[in-house]
């Protein structure tokens, strides 16, 4: 150590911070000196060190986002890169350590901030970076007969073709086939050599399951005939309406009290990261719809921003017109009403209120989908932002087409539907929700107390958006981070101080109505930019040359902070395809917390908890 003197910084910036660790760990951490990079590389050795410093004495409490990188060709090393942030507010603080790829193996930091889990399993599963001191690392997204670690660049899967798009097969030359047809049928799986098939069965496949999730419980002794304990493990899933899609609860129950709870998820993974990476930039974009699909517009403002973050460094850059910002807004904010209304309304399905709810919010959701589809000609899968603007400015008219004799057929003033559906008809559906459901006495019994998370839990595992507010924290990344135009707008940042279900219900209320506060000043920025450009330089940037770097572009969403982390290779003769494409999911990080608030409950409150998190099985699993 060369400064013993240098006091910490809870609140200084960035740059005070590094200046800091530089001076108490002048062997351990260096500056990223790669041109477009950030950040410190810390030496593996004194991680774990770096990682309690940064928490305890420089305030960066909050670990947002923790992803591996394989530079394979590049540097021949593997990395993992941490985002820390301050919960009071401000840019991230970027941290990495490097471990090379054949014993590829880096400390757990799961003791300092324990939402990191998920993040290093799946580190772990994709990657086959080793994580010392983790208690639990074992597969979460790929079952244990897989063979590799897919997201590694020399991995290939049997049906391989080209490591970018678009494939040659396909364009320019325009023959076409099936990479199939180059393999006998069955040859289209690989397993592990140490994988008996013959000898594979349910009940061992569960059994392995089973170890080392701590849930106190000896699976074989229930082989026997006889019931040897109280204690009893039940699966809640993988397809049961109440797990909210295929996911899956392995709880261990003493009677219908929870003992304990292990996520289990996968079933639905498809490798959206490797995709993203054989794509070129912009083909990713209709990509992020099917993360969250309840809230695409907001998935693809958030891949725009991390993008346009690394276009930013270019000589071309000139970043999207008041007008494209305005309209971004307003999607991204009915977004949040729509992804409300929903998450109330298959609440209450989840505490036994059966369609009557979950009606009444999604009869005022198809309003806003209606805007939607005029806009942007889809109502679900929208693939509407652009880089540096939108794909198309907002039609005059909402018009719909008579498919049928005597078909009613919408045909709407734009600007005169908005203003009466954001002055009017949402407010008015917001409240009537409330006047419906606050006050019920079976809403308040079922969820006043239950699925309890305190504030300093909501932090250490890294929650987010509501689930992270109705703790008590009051961070939301329009207002931690500002970006788009939101520094331009009149809003409060909802917070509830209980922790409970009935407080996840309540803030989602409030943040609709914030939005609706919102919507109320985009209006009349619509009504003055008309007529404005949707894109800098009035023109699109369909494929742009990215230079070389990394970015990590978030948004709030509305399940909580989506976090894309870019990485660009850079070479302006070769493929412009992300060299790392990373998702930091909300509902995938959210569920890190699951089991803890679900301990003491009851099976039927288990429901009612998942539900409270609301997630969406295409951003848990991707």
């Amino acid at each position: 150590m060369t400064d013993q003197t240098l006091a910490p910084v809870q609140t200084g910036t960035i740059e005070n911070a590094i200046e800091f660790l530089k001076a108490r760990y002048p062997d351990s951490v260096k500056d990223d000196t790669r041109s477009g990079y950030s950040g410190v590389v810390v030496s593996k050795s004194q991680l774990v060190d770096v990682a309690r410093t940064l928490r305890d004495e420089l305030g960066f409490d909050y670990l947002s986002s923790a992803t591996a990188v394989d530079y394979l060709g590049v540097s021949d090393h593997m990395e993992m890169v941490y985002h820390a942030y301050r919960t009071s507010g401000g840019p991230p603080l970027v941290f990495k350590a490097q471990t090379e790829r054949s014993n590829a193996e880096v400390p757990s930091l799961i003791d300092v901030w324990p939402g990191v889990d998920f993040q290093e399993r799946e580190a772990w599963d994709l990657f086959g970076i080793r994580f010392a001191g983790h208690p639990n690392l074992k597969r979460i997204l790929m079952w244990d007969g897989f063979e590799g670690h897919p997201m590694r660049k020399d991995w290939r899967e049997a049906y391989y073709e080209e490591d970018q798009k678009p494939f040659e097969s396909r364009w320019p030359r325009g023959y076409i086939r099936r990479a199939e047809e180059l393999n006998v049928y069955g040859r289209n799986v690989r397993y592990p050599d140490d994988l008996d098939l013959g000898a594979l069965k349910d009940d061992s496949a569960e059994e392995s399951l089973y170890s080392g999730m701590g849930l106190g419980v000896d699976v074989s002794a229930y082989e026997t005939e006889g019931i040897k304990t109280d204690k009893l493990v039940v699966n809640l899933g993988p397809h049961h309406p109440s797990t909210h899609g295929v996911f899956r609860m392995v709880v261990t129950l003493d009677g219908e009290t929870v003992l304990s709870l292990e996520p289990v998820m996968g079933y639905l993974h498809r490798n959206h990261e490797k995709i993203g990476e054989r794509n070129a930039w912009l083909h990713n974009m209709p990509f992020t719809d099917r993360l969250d699909y309840i809230s695409s517009m907001s998935n693809n403002l958030g891949y725009a921003l991390a993008v346009e973050d690394l276009l930013a460094s270019g000589a071309r850059y000139a970043p999207p017109s008041y007008r494209a910002e305005a309209i971004r807004v307003l999607m991204v904010e009915l977004t949040r009403i729509v992804n409300h209304f929903w998450a109330i309304g298959f609440l209450l399905n989840d505490l036994g209120a059966f369609f009557t709810p979950a009606l009444y919010a999604i009869a005022e959701r198809e309003k806003i989908l209606d805007f939607f589809e005029a806009t942007a000609g889809s109502r679900m899968m929208c693939n509407y932002m652009r880089f540096q603007g939108v794909a198309k400015d907002l039609p005059e008219r909402i018009r719909s087409t008579a498919n049928l004799l005597n078909d009613r057929v919408r045909d709407f003033n734009t600007m005169d539907y908005l203003t009466e559906m954001i002055t009017e008809r949402l407010p008015r559906a917001i409240d009537d929700l409330d006047r419906y459901l606050t006050d019920s006495e079976i809403v308040k019994s079922r969820t006043i107390g239950v699925g309890y998370l305190p504030p300093e839990m909501a932090i250490a595992y890294s929650t987010a958006g509501p689930l992270l507010r109705a703790s008590g924290i009051p961070y939301d990344v329009r207002r931690a981070e500002p970006y788009s135009i939101y520094p331009d707008l009149d809003f409060d940042v909802a917070v509830r101080y209980n922790g409970d279900i009935y407080d996840r219900y309540l803030i989602r209320l409030d943040e609709m109505r914030e939005s609706v506060r919102i919507l109320k000043q985009v209006l009349p920025r619509l009504e003055k930019s008309q007529g404005e450009s949707i894109f800098s330089g009035n023109k699109a940037i369909y494929m742009p040359r990215v230079p070389v770097g990394e970015a990590y572009g978030r948004v709030e969403n509305p399940k909580g902070e989506l976090g894309y982390y870019v990485v660009s290779e850079g070479d302006p003769k070769g493929p412009q395809n992300p060299w790392r494409y990373h998702v930091r999911a909300p509902s995938f990080i959210n569920l890190t917390a699951l089991g803890a608030m679900c301990k003491g409950h009851k099976v039927a409150d288990v429901v009612a908890i998942l539900g409270s998190i609301d997630i969406v099985l295409g951003e848990t699993d991707r």
